[in-house]
């Protein structure tokens, strides 16, 4: 395929590859070469037209646009604008659903994924809790940033006394433990309010994270977050495998760090994997460096996906309300009831008003990157965005740091920045996070990060970056084929196969920040 007109009631077609001045799309001879990803005019546009993608609106032209001819960010401006009253009119689905007969359509193609058979199972570490981890790992938790550098120091001098251990013989059995990190944060102390919550909150988070088989948390003693506060926030543990320190309480924080460290280590390397259902997967959806195929193959293929694991039992979780905007009633209108639907509209409103708040324009969303990748405005990202979830009921919506509490879909709020949507996502108990991408990224949050290209062009020139090749899609790949693929790949993940970032050792954290720092 060269190219594809997404919807029957669109007046554009996307580039499928680079086409050249001359070539025929839909009918139409092309007047200028068109790049892979961009749109093309099929039918002449009068300046204030609507362009038309994916069957909605995703802005008017600013210019007369002759068919032929690419219409990109230079001559598209957002019909978008200022806070919105919405009304709930669940679809025809959802009304089947709130009446017990539980149906829902689906993307073209993926018929027969959903209805395949469900006893799908994957290899987790079962927590005293209830809660399954897909990885083994003992995490290294600063308080407050002033002791990265001694949190980064005892798992150092760690490793180096169990690499010892191991080669002297003393380690009788092989550990389970399949990581040991400490995640470094500027936070912790001359915050105030909302932001002095959250990074309580998500360090919290982190805590009672499955894929945590220990947790070794180290305090500075002066900070805000002040340490017995902070356990008190927390809640119970289990205090064999998580396990606090003051630095300024005791002689030598490392050699004390790397002894708690050591009463970790003997617990959770004795752990092992066993065989669970898939409705214990939370799965994270995000995507950053975005262009004009995310909407056409890697986010519909997470769609896919996550229709499948809700048919299962299972839960996903989207995110990045900015990236909804323009698209939030497809989502509103597939709420399960009227109290979630309230939720929804405060999920967009309220992150509206955090940006006329500080001034900024609220629709001012694609990159430098998106726009050179094919996206003009934020309601054709949007819908782009958006496809990554599916077409599943809405059963839950999340404030930022707030941990999941009930299955299926849901919405969390949390900004679009990839680093810091995805530790969103991370710290709500996902498991893994699946992350679409059309330019590349190498960074990775503290739960797996899969990279799905967009493009097979991105996949082959970045391999050290990119996960699983959805570009394939945009060659005339069947989706129905696609997808078991990817199942298989994600449960093969989920059961320790490890993903590129874990690969190269880049896990990090990063933590929303609303107001003043002191």
């Amino acid at each position: 395929m060269k190219y594809i007109k997404i919807n029957p009631a669109d007046n554009v077609a996307v580039a499928l590859q680079d086409l050249a001045k001359g070539e025929v799309v839909e009918g139409v001879t092309l007047t200028m070469d068109i790049p892979r990803g961009h749109k093309i005019v099929l039918h002449s546009l009068k300046a204030g037209d609507n362009v038309i993608k994916y069957g909605f609106p995703i802005g008017h032209v600013t210019r007369d646009a002759a068919a032929g001819t690419m219409v990109d960010h230079s001559c598209i401006k957002t019909n978008l604008e200022g806070l919105l009253d919405y009304k709930y009119e669940p679809l025809d689905y959802v009304k089947a659903d709130q009446s017990q007969t539980k149906t829902f359509s689906t993307h073209k193609g993926s018929e027969k994924v959903l209805s395949a058979p469900v006893a799908r199972t994957f290899k987790g570490f079962r927590r005293a809790d209830g809660q399954v981890g897909i990885r083994n790992q003992i995490w290294v938790i600063p308080t407050v940033g002033c002791v990265n550098g001694i949190c980064e120091q005892i798992v150092s001098k760690f490793k180096s006394v169990i690499s010892t251990e191991a080669e002297g013989g003393v380690e009788k059995s092989p550990s389970s433990v399949d990581a040991i990190v400490t995640f470094p944060h500027n936070y912790g102390c001359s915050q105030l309010g909302d932001d002095h919550e959250n990074t309580r909150k998500v360090l919290a988070d982190m805590i009672h994270h499955p894929n945590a088989g220990g947790v070794l948390v180290v305090s500075l003693g002066c900070e805000n977050n002040q340490l017995d506060a902070f356990r008190e926030m927390v809640g119970p543990v289990d205090e064999s495998r998580v396990k606090m320190f003051v630095c300024q309480k005791v002689d030598d924080e490392v050699a004390y760090g790397v002894e708690r460290l050591k009463e970790i280590y003997a617990v959770a390397s004795r752990d092992v994997r066993e065989e669970v259902p898939v409705s214990e997967l939370r799965v994270g959806l995000k995507c950053g460096g975005s262009d004009g195929l995310s909407g056409i193959t890697a986010n519909p293929l997470l769609g896919v996906f996550s229709d499948w694991i809700v048919a299962q039992g299972g839960t996903t979780v989207l995110t990045e309300v900015p990236e909804m905007f323009g698209a939030e009633t497809i989502l509103m209108n597939r709420c399960q009831d009227e109290a979630t639907f309230d939720k929804t509209v405060h999920l967009i409103n309220d992150f509206k008003e955090y940006f006329m708040k500080q001034g900024m324009p609220v629709y001012e969303n694609p990159s430098p990157g998106n726009k050179a990748g094919g996206i003009s405005t934020l309601e054709e990202k949007s819908l782009g965005c958006t496809q990554k979830c599916g077409k599943s009921i809405v059963r839950g919506v999340l404030k930022y740091a707030e941990r999941l509490s009930v299955k299926g879909l849901n919405l969390l709020s949390a900004p679009g920045n990839d680093l810091v949507a995805s530790t969103a996502l991370a710290a709500s108990g996902c498991q893994i996070v699946l992350f679409t991408t059309g330019r590349g990224t190498p960074f990775g949050s503290f739960v797996p990060t899969m990279k799905i290209s967009t493009n097979t062009p991105l996949y082959e020139a970045k391999p050290s970056w990119i996960d699983f090749n959805a570009g394939v899609l945009a060659q005339g790949a069947p989706m129905e084929d696609v997808a078991a693929r990817f199942i298989d790949f994600v449960l093969a993940a989920a059961s320790g196969e490890p993903v590129n970032n874990e690969k190269h050792g880049i896990r990090e954290i990063a933590i929303f920040k609303q107001g003043v720092t002191l």
